[in-house]
Parts: structure tokens; C-alpha cells; sequence
């Protein structure tokens, strides 16, 4: 089943929206260096959103003589630079803050409403959450979620479950961070959860640019759907072998190329059976947008 990833960056972007404001005025407030760096992962993820919400866009457009296959890889072009948004604008600041209020500590203003804030940026977040893992499910089918990691081909889904789990962990290590500062009165403790937020970010980041990489260099279909159209192929009455296939994902559409033996003796009937081979496998994998096919024939 194909996972619905408008739906999920739109859950992301409505919390993480609301989840920033209050982070801002809480930082503001309470002096917090872990909440401004919160505050600042919110808001760059919020224009991550919107960065893989005007990919998905772009990979719509329509081939042209410029780009004969057309945009569909633009989906992976703006994952990646998400990834790169979420390891600078993100980690490497969040590291630079922590660093900057640990050689200088400030004490906290107003903790409470800093807690507050992050409970409910912990609830806000799992809501989130909990819509992209529903789309994860779609989409992984029985592989487990490591094994969907390593062989999905939606990048920017990819890029929301990171940026989810990395801000539950970093929500986390900023409620931890104001308490024991709350309790020890000592504020270094806050610019520490800081730095760990910050590091929490910069290894999710890389992650997700590691994953991203293959898909921009160019990537087979996934491994599921390509055992599928063999089997389609193998099972196909004209054809009497099949030589090889190649897939090449381009964003949500797929490129198939297949050299098969075929059945059909005349000219005619080779024509007449690639025709209805290449109609009966677009109908089964409305993915394929360029489909070619070179036959042989039998001696």
C-alpha cells in the first residue's frame, strides 16, 4: 500500500508550527540555552516541511526536451537538503549555543513555563509521530522498519520519521536538562542538554543524507516491487525467458527496462506481444512512467 507522505508533512508541519511559538516565548522568558536550541530545531524543521512539500510539487512537472525524464527526482534533491538544513542549521547551532552558555552559565528564568512547554511539545510531537509511523506501516508492509530504512524509496518520509524521533529525543533531553538544572541549581546542565540535543540531530541528519545519497545517484526500484514485476513478467504466456530487467526510481515514478525471449515468430506477433505485454504491466504497476522493451525471438 502507498503511503499518503502529504498527509505526514502536514501533521509535522501544523506541530511543529505550534510547537516553535512556544518554544521561542519560552526561551525568551526563561533564559534556557537547551530551549532556544529546541525553539531553533522547530523552526528549521518547519521549513523543512515546506522545503519537501515544494519538492513533491516539483517532481510533478512534466517531462520536457530539457529533462526527458522528467523532475521526479526534485523529491530527492529536497530531502537532501533538508538533511543538510537539519545537520547545520540544527546540530552544528545547537552544539555552538551549549558550547557558548557552558563557558558562560546563566541561571534559568521562570523554569516551570519552560517544563510546561516541553510537555507539551512531547504530546504535540508523538501526535505527529504517530501519523507518519501509520504511513511507515502502509508502506513497509511485513519488512520490519530497519529493513523499510534500508530499501524505501520515499525520501521524504524518511525525512519526517527522522525529524520526528530526533525532536521527541531532543524534547526529552531538554526536559531533562531544565529539571536536573531546576534541581541542582547548577546551569551548565542546560547548556549540556544543548550540546546532546544538538548531537542527536547531527547523527540523525547524516543518517538521513547516507540514505539519500543512493537515491540521488540512482537507485533500483524497491526490492519488493521488482520481485513482483518479475514474477509478472515470467508469468506472461509471451514470453519465453526473460534476459535481464533494470528499474531506475525517478522520485515517485518508476523507469523499467526489460530484454525478454520471446514466443511470437513473425514480426506481427512480436509487435502484437510486446504491445500487450508493456499494456498488461502498466495496468499491474501504475508507478512506470517509461517502460522499454527489447525482444528476442525464438530460432
Amino acid at each position: 500500500m502507498k503511503a499518503d507522505s502529504a498527509r505526514t508533512i502536514f501533521y509535522a508541519l501544523g506541530a511543529n508550527l505550534a510547537i516553535a511559538a512556544a518554544k521561542t516565548a519560552a526561551a525568551v522568558a526563561t533564559g534556557s540555552s537547551a530551549m532556544l536550541a529546541e525553539a531553533i530545531h522547530s523552526f528549521a524543521d518547519s521549513g523543512n516541511q515546506g522545503l519537501l512539500l515544494w519538492g513533491m510539487m516539483q517532481a510533478k512537472r512534466p517531462p520536457s526536451a530539457a529533462y526527458p525524464l522528467g523532475w521526479g527526482k526534485a523529491v530527492f534533491f529536497w530531502s537532501f537538503i533538508v538533511a543538510l538544513v537539519l545537520f547545520s542549521l540544527g546540530g552544528l547551532f545547537s552544539v555552538y549555543e551549549g558550547w557558548h552558555k557552558l563557558a558562560a552559565p546563566q541561571p534559568l528564568s521562570y523554569p516551570w513555563v519552560a517544563v510546561a512547554i516541553l510537555a507539551f511539545g512531547l504530546a504535540a510531537e508523538s501526535v505527529s509521530l504517530r501519523a507518519c509511523l501509520q504511513e511507515v506501516k502502509k508502506a513497509r508492509g511485513q519488512r520490519s522498519l530497519r529493513q523499510w530504512l534500508r530499501e524505501t524509496r520515499q525520501s521524504e518520509l524518511v525525512v519526517i520519521l527522522g525529524e520526528d524521533v530526533a525532536a521527541l529525543i531532543g524534547l526529552a533531553l531538554a526536559l531533562a536538562a531544565v529539571l536536573v538544572t531546576m534541581v541542582s541549581g547548577d546551569p551548565r546542565w542546560d547548556a549540556l542538554g544543548s550540546i546532546a540535543i544538538g548531537a542527536v540531530l547531527i547523527v540523525v541528519a547524516s543518517g538521513i543524507g547516507i540514505q539519500i545519497k543512493g537515491l540521488l545517484i540512482g537507485r533500483s526500484a524497491d526490492p519488493q516491487v521488482e520481485a513482483r514485476m518479475r514474477d509478472f513478467l515470467r508469468r506472461r504466456e509471451e514470453i519465453e525467458h526473460l534476459y535481464r530487467m533494470l528499474t531506475l526510481q525517478l522520485g515517485t515514478s518508476l523507469m523499467v527496462a526489460v530484454k525478454a525471449r520471446m514466443k511470437g515468430e513473425s514480426a506481427a506477433r512480436l509487435v502484437e506481444d510486446i504491445n500487450r505485454c508493456e499494456a498488461a504491466m502498466r495496468a499491474e504497476f501504475p508507478e512506470i512512467q517509461w517502460l522499454f522493451f527489447e525482444p528476442d525471438v525464438m530460432d
